[in-house]
């Protein structure tokens, strides 16, 4: 999966689909007659994350596989750009025809020239070099599946094909110099679906060093091993020839699972491990929880309620103290509000989209269909930000209605299309495929402000038609006098402590999911994600329960701020993460990726506030109305 823009910090990753008895829209097969012509799609180079333990990711630039500096050969009458879907410019693909000539079953036992460019200069020789050194990888797409290389398992063994294949080969011990790989074994297996249709199960090619020799001479398949490998010199003008050799080799496996030994599970001991470790610590939570409920609350309650409201003197404590204070409008009601509402409608798309891939309908053959799904979700979901909302606003006693609704369909949009604009521009200054074209900026401005924005002003209607929230106290006139609490509930002390276990409940996943976001790793867990992030929903709403009661407990009622942001601590938690990732599996030396790192990871840290934040305030919310609603108040 290639990163494009901070849009994808959101994004998670896509399931693979089930075997059912149709074929979803994208992943229908394709049959092909003996000689057929079978397309290769070229897409923009990626740095990739090697197979070694001690690897690092040493940049976040994709370039365009046409980049005139790279000088690759090209199809006659010039590249063509493929149509692409929404998510799949989103995700950076860049799409075009290539020159090479395949046909169905016919091999190519000798080498072919694909062609010889001449008279390459020396400054682009060393822009090809750098990008060897830095681990650029060559993508292709074959009968819609991706070029891979077959790696083995260290952790248990396993084969799995690795998207993607190297540039040119930077190992030291057998050349002093990059070597660029300009000769490339392409392997294919084929699935014979009846007498005269046979149908593309994988693609194998192996780039491999070659001699680059004059035009007129025959092609040669020498390696790096057997013959001299191609190292560029940067301090003079060369020439490089392209050769290539196809062959194909029979399958007995089906076309319907073609994808599997692409959507390789890294270590899922480890993905079960932490399932069952998540699954644990929100059991004990909930235990806790109620337990404190069940001991603490009722027991007050009984007490509140058997005290004779007849008499003269009613002696309140804990809790109860505040009950003419609990629901008092907190600073800053309308930011409180548009958070929650947003919050809610990015929850709403996830939970969606969670669902959609659990189901199988974002097949991994259409790409960008994750990205694609995310966006219109969001779109078609404005109208629950705009409900939730307006009717939090009213709720916490806001007048300004109007102004909530407007700044709940365009302050995060406004903010994080800012933020895009930004590292859009880094990726154009340092000539990257990866920038979002300008069309395409215009149409998330359609989907976000066409759509999203209408809708969330007609769930604002209804929100504010449907009113406040009934609260079963009054609030009392003059504001009671908070006595000093202890320190663990401070706000920042309490967001830090809270966060620790809705991440640890999510952390293991994460590494996986960087992995996918910032390192081109695939990866298809799906089943492990959507089971995780319901486990983290439940921890963060009961750990938000947990702290809230507490602070109530501590005579301190201004809960509605604290709850967001016990709710959100998970989010600092992920920053650090983030740093720690960075420090240990990336090594960015130019001030593009660096940049470009921290944005990504800066979305993706507020988004998860959001969203968590919002879990947290909403289920506060209803534990302190249920609370109070249970006792009897003179």
């Amino acid at each position: 999966m290639h990163l494009s823009i901070p849009l994808t910090a959101a994004v998670l990753a896509v399931l693979p689909p089930s075997a059912l008895s149709f074929y979803l829209p994208g992943a229908a097969p394709r049959n092909y007659a003996r000689g057929d012509k079978v397309d290769l799609f070229v897409n923009a180079l990626t740095p990739m994350l090697l197979g070694t333990d001690n690897a690092k990711l040493k940049s976040l630039i994709n370039y365009d596989y046409y980049n005139p500096k790279f000088h690759f050969c090209e199809p006659e009458g010039g590249p063509q750009k493929q149509p692409e879907s929404l998510g799949s410019i989103l995700f950076g693909d860049r799409i075009f025809n290539s020159p090479y000539d395949l046909r169905m079953l016919e091999d190519n036992s000798t080498c072919k020239t694909l062609c010889t460019v001449r008279d390459v200069p020396s400054e682009d020789f060393k822009f090809i070099n750098d990008r060897i050194i830095e681990d650029y990888a060559l993508n292709w797409l074959i009968d819609g599946l991706p070029a891979a290389e077959m790696k083995l398992d260290t952790r248990n063994g396993d084969m799995f094909f690795d998207m993607g294949f190297n540039l040119g080969n930077d190992d030291e011990p057998f050349h002093e110099e990059p070597a660029l790989n300009n000769h490339y074994e392409i392997v294919l297996q084929y699935h014979e679906y009846s007498p005269s249709a046979y149908r593309v199960h994988q693609q194998l090619p192996h780039a491999i060093e070659s001699i680059g020799g004059p035009q007129d001479a025959p092609a040669t398949c020498e390696t790096g091993e057997d013959g001299p490998a191609l190292v560029l010199n940067a301090s003079a003008p060369q020439e490089i020839r392209y050769t290539y050799r196809v062959t194909w080799n029979e399958s007995d496996t089906p076309w319907a699972t073609r994808w599997d030994n692409y959507l390789h599970i890294f270590d899922p001991r480890i993905h079960w491990f932490s399932l069952v470790n998540s699954i644990v610590i929100v059991v004990f939570l909930c235990v806790m929880v109620g337990l404190i409920l069940y001991r603490s609350v009722s027991r007050d309650i009984s007490r509140y309620n058997a005290i004779d409201l007849s008499e003269d003197v009613q002696e309140d404590w804990g809790w109860k103290l505040v009950h003419g204070e609990v629901f008092r409008t907190p600073k800053n009601p309308m930011v409180l509000s548009i958070m929650a509402g947003n919050g809610s409608q990015l929850c709403a798309m996830v939970g969606v989209t969670l669902v959609f891939a659990l189901l199988g309908f974002l097949s991994p053959s259409n790409r960008g269909s994750l990205a694609t799904v995310m966006m219109v979700c969001w779109s078609f979901f404005g109208s629950i930000g705009g409900y939730v909302s307006s009717r939090v606003y009213s709720s916490l006693g806001g007048t300004e209605k109007r102004k909530n609704s407007f700044l709940t369909a365009t302050i995060l949009p406004t903010s994080i299309f800012g933020i895009v604009f930004l590292l859009n521009f880094l990726l154009i200054m340092a000539g990257s495929s990866g920038a979002v074209p300008f069309g395409t900026l215009l149409l998330i401005i359609l989907l976000w402000f066409g759509i999203s924005a209408p809708l969330s002003a007609i769930g604002a209607y209804y929100g504010t038609k449907h009113g406040a929230v009934h609260h079963p106290v009054r609030t009392n006139q003059i504001p009671r006098q908070i006595p000093p609490g202890p320190k663990y509930l401070r706000p920042w002390t309490s967001a830090l402590l809270s966060g620790i276990l809705p991440f640890g409940a999510a952390f293991v996943e994460l590494y996986f999911i960087m992995s996918s976001l910032f390192a081109s790793r695939a990866y298809y867990a799906f089943g492990f994600v959507a089971m995780t992030a319901g486990v983290m929903g439940l921890t963060t709403a009961t750990v938000s329960i947990l702290f809230t009661y507490f602070l109530l407990c501590a005579e301190d009622y201004r809960w509605h701020w604290r709850a967001f942001l016990v709710g959100g601590g998970n989010a600092f938690w992920l920053l650090a993460y983030g740093l720690f990732y960075w420090a240990s599996r990336l090594s960015l030396d130019s001030f593009s990726s660096v940049a470009l790192y921290l944005g990504y990871l800066f979305v993706f840290a507020f988004l998860d506030f959001l969203v968590t934040g919002s879990i947290g305030f909403l289920a506060s919310y209803w534990a302190v109305r249920k609370l109070y609603g249970s006792i009897r108040i003179d």
